[in-house]
């Protein structure tokens, strides 16, 4: 091999040297990152036979947020767009969707005087399954709510008119907003799967949680499946939807 040969031959291992060594220290980095850290993640799957049967035939709108056991404060982690914005096609508001979380978040503070704007919003998710992740401090505790509103899910109990006391659904909200429940920690690998708590209304500017009606019907199976798991994170070199500053 001539002396040219081997000044190209020793550039291209200066190269891939150099090439392999910033590979180990993003990975290092991103390894680092990481460490230590753990995330909630969400799966729902929604029952589109249910959903396709309603009035309208759109998916419901939900939120999921995060309630500090010892503090009362609040964090959304996702909730459906039209909901956070107030994007109704015409119509003004409909505070009647998720009257719980309207509640407690249009204020904007949390009890205990925190802020609480939202992480997360996005289209009314349209396919079966659904999943989304939030990070959280280790061995953190929450108190984890979803509720959820299918519109022009009417039945025998909770009609679009109701002829007897000449009430008309306004917003087509069909049956009551629903509360699903869960106490969590944020441990890798544990599993956890909310219940039904409780439903929620709206009655002349006041919202009403009370136990779920005899009269709920097809709403309690809207989503047929919800999961909670706590998990590591994996590396990433654009971190988003961190709660670790709760």
């Amino acid at each position: 091999m001539n002396f040219s040969g081997k000044r190209i031959l020793r550039r291209g291992l200066i190269i891939i040297s150099g090439t392999l060594l910033l590979i180990l220290v993003v990975a290092g980095v991103l390894i680092i990152r990481t460490w230590g850290k753990t995330m909630i993640q969400v799966d729902i799957r929604q029952n589109m036979d249910i959903i396709y049967l309603s009035t309208f035939g759109e998916p419901p709108q939900f939120a999921i947020w995060l309630e500090e056991p010892e503090t009362g404060d609040l964090k959304t982690i996702f909730v459906t767009h039209r909901v956070a914005e107030d994007d109704w096609e015409g119509k003004a508001a409909v505070p009647v969707a998720l009257p719980q979380w309207t509640h407690l978040f249009r204020s904007n503070t949390s009890p205990s005087g925190e802020r609480s704007d939202l992480v997360v919003t996005g289209a009314t998710p349209k396919d079966d399954y659904f999943s989304i992740r939030a990070e959280v401090p280790p061995e953190s505790e929450w108190i984890f709510w979803i509720e959820m509103n299918l519109a022009g899910d009417y039945n025998e109990a909770f009609p679009e008119f109701d002829f007897e006391r000449f009430f008309e659904d306004e917003y087509a909200r069909g049956q009551p907003s629903l509360l699903y429940r869960a106490e969590i920690k944020a441990v890798e690998n544990m599993v956890f799967t909310p219940v039904l708590e409780a439903q929620s209304t709206l009655d002349n500017g006041s919202v009403r949680i009370e136990p779920v009606s005899d009269g709920v019907t097809t709403a309690r199976h809207v989503f047929d499946t919800i999961q909670i798991s706590i998990i590591r994170p994996k590396p990433k070199l654009i971190e988003k939807n961190r709660l670790d500053n709760f």
